[in-house]
């Protein structure tokens, strides 16, 4: 077995980086594949999403939810490779050794975005450290607004920027925060809901991108 290795990296705050993190790992794990998601971020907001969901009365036992420090994420990842399925890493935001380390021992960034330019070009200082550790990327829209007609206008800004921009995009939906409160993923809560549809879909293109 090797994992497939996916981190989630965006240097610009309020993307909504571990919200995907945590979904996309609670995704990966209902559709019957062993996941471990690692919180190598300061602020430890997965880990505190893990203390809810351990404390549940059926607490799941996937995703294997773990919190690490920088210097252990490269050895840490090595050995969990050949355990689980899918490593889904949450990393820090900002571009020091932790984030730096857990670009490069990725097969796929996924790099969420809201559908703004400004926001796209806030996200370059990720995609040059991606780029540094030669490290496919992936951008995700989130956070979409309905109606918005920005997408095309991204796709080519995307493009400008030389990096790939999923299909799958992400409406601004409440119900994603919702499930986190509870401990849960979308995929738990209310997986045919139009947020368990949407990051179903992103769940199954990003593992298809991340093929190693």
């Amino acid at each position: 077995m090797s994992a497939r290795i996916i981190t989630i990296a965006q240097q610009k705050g309020g993307a909504g980086k571990t919200t995907l993190a945590a979904h996309l790992a609670v995704a990966w794990a209902k559709a019957g594949r062993s996941v471990a998601l690692l919180d190598i971020d300061p602020q430890a907001s997965i880990t505190a999403w893990a203390d809810i969901r351990r404390a549940l009365p059926d607490a799941p036992e996937q995703p294997d939810i773990r919190a690490l420090t920088g210097w252990r994420v490269a050895g840490e990842v090595d050995k969990l490779k050949k355990q689980f399925d899918v490593l889904v890493i949450d990393s820090p935001p900002h571009a020091e050794t932790e984030a730096r380390v857990a670009v490069r021992v990725a097969d796929l960034v996924v790099v969420p975005v809201q559908p703004s330019p400004m926001d796209l070009w806030a996200t370059q200082a990720t995609l040059d450290l991606a780029r540094q550790e030669k490290t496919d990327v992936l951008l995700v829209l989130n956070r979409v607004p309905p109606r918005a007609n920005l997408a095309d206008v991204m796709e080519q800004a995307a493009a400008k920027l030389g990096v790939k921009l999923a299909k799958t995009r992400l409406g601004n939906r409440v119900a994603l925060a919702a499930a986190l409160l509870d401990g849960k993923g979308i995929a738990e809560t209310a997986p045919s809901s139009v947020a368990g549809r949407e990051i179903a879909a992103l769940a199954k293109e990003i593992y298809k991108a991340a093929k190693n």
